[in-house]
């Protein structure tokens, strides 16, 4: 008899960590793309000090991201030092079977006009 239920993880690690939808995508993408930079330099053969010049960074910002310290990066600086270390970066986009978008609710606007009266937009 085993006391443990295994639940199944998904393909999102911080989803599954009870992130909301939004974050958990974007750690996700933060994480992958520290990733291909840390294997970028591990393969090149440079000090840090040398790649970090070639991405722009400092050499204490670049021990950062070997370190995973995910927090101190948004995706957007990522993508930049991807492409500083020569990368090619692409976005794909579609959509998830099954989930259909919420409805964004539209705010009802109240106008007054010059005479006092409320007009609904």
């Amino acid at each position: 008899m085993n006391p443990f239920q295994i639940t199944p993880g998904s393909d999102n690690v911080f989803a599954d960590l009870g992130f909301d939808p939004q974050e958990a995508q974007n750690l996700l993408l933060r994480s992958q793309t520290m990733m291909v930079i840390t294997q970028w330099f591990e393969e090149s053969g440079m000090t840090q000090a040398a790649a970090a010049k070639t991405l722009g960074l400092t050499q204490p910002r670049l021990n950062q991201l070997l370190k995973g310290k995910i927090g101190e990066f948004s995706l957007d600086a990522l993508v930049n030092l991807a492409t500083c270390a020569g990368m090619r970066v692409g976005l794909t986009i579609r959509p998830i079977a099954g989930v259909r978008a919420k409805a964004a609710k539209v705010a009802k606007v109240t106008k007054v006009t010059q005479t006092g009266q409320k007009q609904t937009a």
